[in-house]
């Protein structure tokens, strides 16, 4: 676990940074050893995690290798990836392997390292408020610290939708799902959402044998199919930086529509995932002769959930091209993969009145500060929270060097090397006037 080498000194920085997930670990490892930019970087956590209830064995990264905490931004920086495999003393052996994709548990393991290498970091510490005089002043549970600006990466939360009963005892995210694992031999299981968390669920349970196999598998999504992920190149271009300028520069409904009608770019399901869910259908029908252990649904939306821990629930679907023709579905436990949405901040609160919002988000500025009434050299960026003023690549692992790159600049003073722009004009052009003289 990294401690902070600087507590019991001057208790004055020029960034403080809340929460350590990979966003701030990224600006971190961006600003170690760099002296100018005196940091520190708080976590509630006692080590570093990440989506620890969802490391399933086989489970790997839908981006490459190269979208880790510095390389996209600074190729030579110490935190890298092949950094952490050459430490490791095992570079070798993950060439010889081969990998189609980067375990992710792998990639948790690199997080974890880049975490305890960086002594700006200090675990077990919660921010209770932060308030505003000349400067900012963060109270912890432990300590106060002042700041000339701080940064937000608080990450993200669970979300349930209001059909979920959050307080029983077989209904839960997909998040807590290693922890609930072993829980559901011989139970008919409905897994809700079409994505990757609900695909890999999926699988997990139906590659099962033996007390651990469910008596039936359900799988229900609001999407008309399983749809995979759009990873061809041009579509990646929306993850450049260039296409994030140009989508914060945007009206609110063109992005709003962007973020509708391509979502598949960032939130569809692995290709190699749908190929060995489909192969292990085969195998259960044709095979094994258990056909009846699972029952695909999608284009259903969940309407409404009754029933009991006791006696188990009653799932009430809506087809999306009749809704007005009720489908159930009866199950022992319901497994939520619906997602996750920005952390709460409520230590903000003594500075909510001060703070510009767009919808449910902080109203940023182009280099990732919020737009407020204080003093325009002390600022509070935001880290992976502006999906709606930033696009799809905002959450994503693709623009998280670069998005640290900025802060870190704008925290400096200086403004690094852009790299070239797409191949595509997103931009309108304004037309020209041409002569057709004779």
């Amino acid at each position: 676990m990294a401690r902070n080498t600087t507590e019991g000194k001057d208790p004055h920085y020029h960034c403080v940074g809340i929460g350590v997930g990979p966003a701030n670990l990224s600006l971190a490892s961006l600003l170690h050893g760099r002296p100018e930019v005196r940091n520190l970087f708080i976590e509630r956590k006692p080590e570093f995690g990440w989506h620890e209830g969802q490391q399933l064995p086989g489970a790997s990264l839908q981006v490459s290798l190269f979208k880790d905490l510095v390389t996209l931004a600074e190729p030579t920086n110490p935190f890298s990836f092949l950094a952490y495999l050459h430490d490791q003393g095992k570079i070798y052996h993950f060439l010889n392997a081969q990998f189609d994709a980067v375990p992710r548990r792998e990639f948790r393991n690199y997080l974890r390292w880049a975490s305890e290498r960086n002594p700006n970091i200090a675990f077990g510490e919660e921010v209770r408020s932060v308030t505003f005089g000349t400067e900012f002043e963060v109270r912890t549970d432990r300590r106060t610290v002042r700041a000339d600006n701080i940064v937000l990466g608080v990450g993200t939360r669970p979300w349930l939708p209001p059909q979920a009963t959050a307080a029983a005892a077989t209904q839960f995210h997909v998040s807590d799902f290693v922890r609930r694992a072993g829980e559901l031999g011989g139970k008919r299981v409905c897994v809700v959402g079409g994505g990757q968390s609900g695909a890999e669920t999926v699988l997990e349970l139906l590659s099962r044998s033996g007390a651990e196999l469910p008596r039936r598998v359900t799988w229900v999504s609001r999407r008309a199919n399983y749809f995979p992920i759009d990873d061809s190149p041009f579509t990646n271009d929306f993850y450049m930086p260039c296409h994030s300028e140009h989508f914060f520069r945007q009206d609110l409904p063109v992005r709003q529509a962007f973020n509708r009608d391509m979502v598949l770019s960032s939130d569809g399901i692995s290709g190699s995932t749908l190929r060995e869910i489909y192969q292990r259908l085969y195998v259960l029908r044709f095979v094994e002769g258990a056909g009846d252990l699972f029952a695909l649904y999608p284009n259903r939306s969940v309407d409404a959930v009754t029933g009991t821990d006791a006696r188990g629930w009653r799932i009430s679907l809506a087809h999306n091209d009749r809704p007005g023709q009720a489908e159930q579905d009866d199950a022992d436990v319901i497994i939520w993969a619906t997602g996750f949405r920005p952390a709460g901040t409520s230590f903000l609160e003594p500075l909510a009145d001060r703070l510009e919002r767009e919808g449910d988000e902080l109203r940023v500025d182009d280099g990732y500060a919020v737009r407020w009434d204080g003093p325009a050299d002390r600022n509070i960026f935001v880290q992976n929270a502006t999906r709606g003023q930033r696009g799809l690549a905002d959450p994503n692992l693709s623009l998280n060097a670069y998005r640290s790159l900025r802060i870190a600049d704008r925290l400096r003073g200086t403004r690094s090397d852009e790299q070239f722009p797409s191949f595509i004009e997103w931009s309108a052009k304004p037309s020209t006037e041409a002569s057709w003289a004779a």
